[in-house]
């Protein structure tokens, strides 16, 4: 490819990160206000947030790109550019994801470490930032983690909007030469580029946080063999089996 081609995928690839940081961003707030808010002791709260949950989740990104880009002009007179309708569309979808994914690690958290905090007089805010979600937080990473690589795969569906993406400046290039192969492979190894780093930097969060409130991934994740072990009777790899007897 000559060096006008190549900036033009450079272009499209500093789209897709800035999609992918402002997306992370508005995602991981939606997250959490949502999270919390599905496991709020009011009903009223917890039923609002379920609903944007399901509806956010049950539509398509694709079709809530559309939706902001062309719709929400019509309706409400403003007109967004495409970065930031595409960051809108992407972090209100797949914050609906991750706002299950806190939910879920809330609700895992010891119910003693709560009633330990009603016992010290904590308000429910207080045993929230000082209890719950210094030991939840560490459970969401994996997760969070993939669907930050999702989110990654999906700032591909902005370029039906026309907008210069990795994706859009690669069907450019390949109008352009006429040649299919050669760029798309690169298009590949650059989104696996992309999600190699996110997922060590992931992995590093997840062992920072873990640490910082006493637990370390490695012996976790044998525990929690050994205890998959002890209930299913199977023995953990390299090791004789619990309950199973020694081979």
């Amino acid at each position: 490819m000559t060096s006008g081609l190549w900036e033009l995928v450079l272009k499209g690839v500093w789209t897709t990160i800035q999609l992918l940081v402002f997306g992370a961003l508005l995602a991981t707030a939606v997250s959490f206000v949502v999270g919390v808010a599905r496991t709020h002791r009011l009903w009223i709260v917890r039923f609002v947030a379920g609903v944007y949950t399901e509806v956010f989740r049950g539509t398509s990104a694709l079709v809530m790109i559309f939706w902001v880009y062309f719709v929400l002009p019509i309706v409400s007179g403003w007109q967004l550019v495409p970065l930031w309708a595409g960051t809108l569309a992407l972090g209100l979808t797949y914050g609906a994801y991750g706002s299950e994914i806190v939910r879920g690690a809330l609700n895992a958290v010891d119910p003693a470490q709560k009633e330990g905090g009603i016992a010290l007089s904590f308000t429910p805010a207080q045993r929230l930032r000082l209890i719950v979600l210094p030991q939840a937080v560490p459970e969401m990473i994996p997760s969070f983690c993939n669907l930050l690589i999702e989110l990654l795969k999906g700032t591909a569906l902005v370029s039906v909007m026309g907008m210069g993406d990795l994706t859009f400046s690669a069907n450019l290039v390949r109008l352009a030469l006429q040649q299919s192969a050669e760029i798309y492979t690169y298009v590949l190894l650059i989104y696996f580029a992309i999600a190699f780093v996110l997922t060590r930097l992931m992995r590093g969060l997840e062992k920072r946080l873990k640490a910082g409130v006493g637990k370390d991934p490695g012996t976790e994740r044998a525990a929690r063999d050994l205890k998959r072990a002890q209930t299913t009777g199977v023995g953990v790899a390299g090791g004789a089996g619990v309950g199973g007897g020694a081979a």
